[in-house]
């Protein structure tokens, strides 16, 4: 994990995306959250090709009539999936082995302080993994 924006829960996920850019990236992949985001000004204005990968809305892959069209773009979901999976590796450990899944609200700086130590640590764990293996 290279960036971390830390909002109120009134803020929408998509109106921090050109924050969390590091200015390298030529693929982004996010959950279907993120629907529209290369139309935003702050993305236009970046003016660099960047391949979107955005997840499909559940209810557009419903609504398809099953067979071969249906099939492939659960296919092609699920290779999105997978590479979001990968992604999601330190959401899991500072839930789970390091028990973070409530906060007390402290202030935005405070909690954000508490979060980059550890999301900082949980790279320290996933460096550590990759040693050993």
């Amino acid at each position: 994990m290279h960036t971390l924006v830390v909002t109120a829960a009134n803020v929408a996920d998509i109106a921090k995306t050109a924050e969390l850019l590091h200015g390298k990236e030529t693929q982004v992949h996010a959950d279907a959250g993120y629907t529209g985001v290369e139309k935003r000004p702050e993305i236009v204005a970046l003016s660099r090709l960047i391949d979107w990968q955005i997840a499909a809305k559940r209810g557009a892959i419903k609504a398809l009539a099953e067979g071969a069209q249906k099939d492939a773009l659960k296919a092609v979901e699920k290779a999105k999936a997978a590479v979001r999976a990968f992604v999601e590796h330190p959401f899991h450990i500072v839930k789970n082995l390091f028990r973070h899944r409530k906060t007390r609200y402290r202030g935005l700086a405070k909690n954000g302080h508490h979060l980059h130590t550890l999301f900082a640590l949980a790279n320290v764990v996933i460096g550590t993994r990759r040693i050993t293996a």
